[in-house]
């Protein structure tokens, strides 16, 4: 009876292992052919670009102090905050009585010293007549030597007094042409070879008494305008000067601004690792003004003829990154792996192999290689 027993126990467990075993057979190939809904984009090839966004702030072209050259009082200021000042033109004037009287005395000694050369030149020509006077007398041996000697002595210094007189002359004219000159900077002008300024910042009023280098006013050139960014080395090596980039502000975020790199720093702070990068942007109506932040768009890389996918393609399969193609008979997949390039919104340029035809952009998660789908838009 055990043995008849221990038959049917055998019996009923190997009924039910070939039971189980062509339950999940059937089961797996159900799962097998199981179709799975999709959605599909076509593999494109053209253009795409590597863009950058940095943020920056603006800063004057250039800018200078205007600053007087000599001391007084401020009669008069020409401009004031936010005007427009082109080279040339002057924006402050002192009280110039001082200088002007200064000229006048000038003046007036250099003609005393014109004066007194006519006459060193009159009482040489005397001494020298003299001279020639006496020489003859000598020679018949009418005069003596000490007459001849006193006589020589008062044509040298009558030469010599001219000389004098011309250096006199010379110095009143070098003195005239100094309170020429400091007459003349009683009127404060910009003088500058760029474009037209803006008053910044003015420093003093009119009526306060200033000594030389005081600063008065600072101007700035706004037109063109310098943006300022750093940049991590990351991006650094495929920046260059000319390249062209956008620009647009918070003030006006409707108006984007063009311009191009002007100057890239040779060296990295080493606080921050970062690069000074300097833009020219053209600002002709002066809306951009120095201190405000801008939004900077550069284009770092540019190819031509790239193969391109969605950015919902991609998908992940043994750590391995790639798409499942679309098969021939547009009724199943094909599992490739992709080495990704530039990345511009939401597409993605695929490097290496070349790849033409159809990708899943929804519904991968549920694929493998080989998998059956169905289409749906």
């Amino acid at each position: 009876m055990k043995k008849v027993l221990v038959l049917i126990l055998l019996g009923l467990g190997l009924a039910w292992v070939i039971t189980y075993d062509h339950t999940t057979k059937s089961v797996n190939k159900s799962a097998s052919n199981k179709v799975i809904p999709v959605k599909i984009a076509e593999i494109q090839h053209g253009s795409i670009e590597l863009i950058r966004e940095f943020t920056g702030t603006l800063e004057a072209n250039s800018q200078f102090i205007v600053s007087p050259r000599i001391s007084g009082r401020i009669k008069k200021l020409q401009v004031d905050l936010a005007d427009m000042v082109k080279s040339g033109q002057v924006v402050v004037e002192l009280d110039d009585a001082e200088y002007i009287q200064s000229v006048i005395q000038a003046q007036a000694n250099l003609e005393i010293a014109k004066a007194d050369l006519i006459e060193a030149e009159n009482l040489f020509i005397i001494s020298q007549r003299k001279l020639r006077r006496i020489e003859k007398i000598q020679k018949r041996g009418l005069s003596s030597e000490s007459q001849y000697d006193a006589i020589k002595s008062e044509q040298l210094t009558q030469q010599a007094q001219v000389a004098i007189t011309k250096a006199k002359l010379t110095q009143a004219e070098a003195i005239l042409k100094i309170s020429q000159i400091q007459l003349s900077y009683t009127k404060i002008t910009v003088d500058w070879t760029g474009g037209n300024l803006s008053v910044a910042e003015r420093y003093v009023d009119v009526g306060a008494n200033i000594s030389a280098n005081t600063p008065l006013l600072r101007m700035v050139e706004l037109n063109p305008i310098t943006a300022v960014f750093f940049a991590t080395e990351r991006d650094y090596a495929l920046l260059q000067p000319k390249q062209l980039v956008a620009i647009t502000t918070d003030v006006y975020p409707a108006i984007t601004f063009h311009g191009n790199i002007e100057r890239i720093a040779p060296v990295f702070n080493q606080n921050t690792h970062q690069a000074r990068i300097e833009l020219r942007i053209v600002n002709p109506k002066l809306r951009l003004k120095p201190g405000m932040f801008v939004h900077i768009t550069i284009v770092l890389e540019k190819i031509a003829n790239a193969t391109i996918i969605p950015t919902a393609a991609l998908t992940t399969r043994n750590e391995k990154s790639g798409v499942f193609l679309l098969a021939a008979d547009e009724k199943s997949v094909l599992w490739h792996e992709v080495q990704t390039g530039i990345k511009q919104a939401e597409r993605v340029q695929i490097i290496g192999e070349k790849i033409t035809g159809k990708v899943v952009i929804l519904g991968q998660q549920l694929l493998d290689n080989g998998s059956n789908i169905t289409l749906f838009k």
